[in-house]
């Protein structure tokens, strides 16, 4: 009878468990011998859903436990071949369950916190893919002005151009954060506030941006708390000091010398060290140091005295620096500390080239064409040497070297904001009269800072001309990745050829060329290859013609 009763008193307490999950919402999960699917129970309703279970030892699965709203509830073990079953840690109901939510960004188009009206913040686009900030060149629509799609806003100066800010959507621009000529805006920062009713433009007349919309950014993770060590206690033994006596000098590293010959030496700035006592045990007396000067021709000189006036502050003016200084500075210390250059030098002949030049520029005159310069005949010469030897018209990159099919030449320009590199697009099927009206164009846009990025982007090679208008005899040019090459051209200058007999010789004007290489994608002798071509077409240039 007490096996019973017992038995009883149990089945009772296990059909009052019920009660128990529908008050407390734990969340419950149930094993069979084959470990099949989980059940969550929560406010009485029943789902299965997974919930990450650790296989644990040969009886069950180990406890895995899921935060939920600060409390921590733990699922059920269940012990394999009998049905009963343990909840441990339940702190508090559970309200719900949120599976691997993790937070995430709202992109909002419109904004109204603050009790401001519907709004849309206007940030510093990304122009260019190597723009990290912009300035802001002129505002062409005013505070108060009614904007359309399609209308310019304001013109902003990127690392490489200035380029015109479109609107995209219909409103009235409330407010200018950033006015004319301001710099160093971060990409995606609020430079103006636009609306969509006119009512609403006074509202934001003491607007300020704010940044309580913004993700938090995500907390490192705290170190771990180290291990406390346990220090043993060692018994301090107090050891009886040691009484240190005072070290003499030794005879050895001491020059024994008279007060009169010390005096003496002192004036003169002698050593006592280089000087031979004949004193007793070697003294040094004055007669020594007398002797050490009549020996000694020269005077012996004394230190200078430093000059107790001080000197004017230097004179200096700081430059603000361009977005195009920026970039090109970046690039180019990119370039020496990442690219191992080399460089090769050809001297090329152009007695007939511009004899050819003359030709085809009495041509354009009678036609009203412009002028053909030296610099557009190279640029046609390396284009076609570039056809020739395609090697030379690659990149670099870490998994393959990228070969290209078209050919586009960029030329240097200086400005007085710092150096463009437009491009020639598909130089080698264009006509030198071609090559020179998009040069002369890109150039003055250039000085004008109204290149947009079509104009300098996908260039595979580059052409620096500093002979004609600065006369440079010859110069090595930085490689402008990701490009594996750069032709540096000098200026055309007449030498002395020496002819057949001794006395005879003739005149005839050569011009330098280097040509730095990307060793990694430019061999030696590809690049020696290249220059050869290059040279046949300068020499002969009729040939470029065909």
């Amino acid at each position: 009878m007490a096996y019973a009763a017992r038995i009883f008193s149990h089945s009772k307490k296990l059909r009052q468990t019920h009660n128990v999950l529908r008050d407390r919402a734990i969340s419950l999960r149930w094993f069979t011998t084959d470990a099949g699917p989980s059940v969550d129970k929560i406010d009485g309703i029943s789902r299965p859903r997974p919930f990450g279970i650790v296989p644990g030892d040969k009886n069950g699965f180990t406890p895995s436990h899921q935060s939920i709203n600060g409390s921590t509830i733990s699922a059920v073990r269940m012990n394999k071949g009998n049905g009963f079953w343990e909840a441990r840690k339940v702190h508090a109901p559970a309200i719900g369950i949120l599976y691997k939510s993790q937070p995430q960004n709202s992109v909002r188009s419109f904004s109204t916190n603050s009790g401001f009206p519907p709004h849309q913040e206007i940030g510093m686009p990304s122009l260019s893919p190597t723009m990290m900030e912009g300035n802001i060149a002129r505002w062409l629509k005013k505070e108060g002005d009614k904007v359309t799609p399609g209308e310019v806003l304001c013109e902003v100066e990127t690392d490489k151009a200035t380029v015109e800010m479109e609107c995209m959507e219909e409103g009235y621009l409330a407010k200018i954060l950033c006015g004319d000529g301001s710099s160093g805006i971060k990409v995606g920062e609020v430079i103006a506030i636009t609306v969509e009713e006119e009512e609403d433009i006074a509202k934001f007349k003491d607007y300020t941006p704010s940044t309580s919309d913004a993700a938090p950014a995500p907390e490192a993770p705290s170190a771990p708390t180290p291990p406390k060590q346990e220090v043993s206690e060692v018994p301090v033994t107090s050891a009886e000091p040691k009484a240190s006596k005072p070290s003499t000098p030794s005879s050895g590293d001491r020059v024994v010398a008279s007060p009169l010959a010390k005096k003496l030496a002192e004036d003169h700035n002698v050593s006592l060290s280089s000087i031979k006592g004949t004193g007793p045990d070697g003294r040094v007396v004055k007669a020594d140091i007398e002797d050490y000067l009549a020996s000694h021709s020269k005077e012996v000189l004394k230190a200078p005295k430093v000059d107790s006036t001080t000197s004017s502050p230097l004179d200096y003016t700081d430059i603000p620096h361009s977005q195009i200084r920026k970039v090109t500075a970046s690039r180019l210390l990119q370039s020496k500390q990442t690219i191992p250059h080399y460089y090769l030098t050809v001297d090329t002949c152009v007695d007939k080239l511009m004899e050819l030049r003359s030709q085809l520029n009495a041509l354009q005159e009678a036609s009203g064409g412009k002028r053909i310069s030296v610099n557009d005949l190279v640029i046609k010469a390396a284009a076609l040497a570039l056809r020739k030897v395609p090697q030379c018209n690659s990149s670099w990159t870490n998994d393959y070297i990228r070969q290209y099919q078209n050919v586009n030449i960029n030329i240097a320009v200086q400005t007085d904001n710092g150096l463009y590199v437009p491009v020639i697009r598909d130089a080698d099927k264009k006509g030198l009269s071609k090559i020179s009206e998009e040069v002369k164009y890109f150039a003055q846009k250039a000085k004008e800072n109204t290149l947009k990025p079509a104009d300098y982007e996908d260039g595979t090679f580059t052409v620096s001309n500093l002979g004609g208008p600065f006369g440079i005899k010859q110069f090595c040019a930085i490689i402008n990745p990701p490009q594996s090459g750069i032709l540096a051209v000098g200026s055309a200058e007449k030498r002395v050829i020496p002819g057949i007999g001794p006395d005879q010789f003739k005149f005839a004007s050569f011009m330098s060329a280097t040509l730095s290489c990307d060793h990694r994608v430019i061999d030696g002798a590809i690049g020696a290859e290249w220059l050869k071509a290059f040279k046949g077409y300068i020499e002969n240039p009729e040939t470029m013609l065909l």
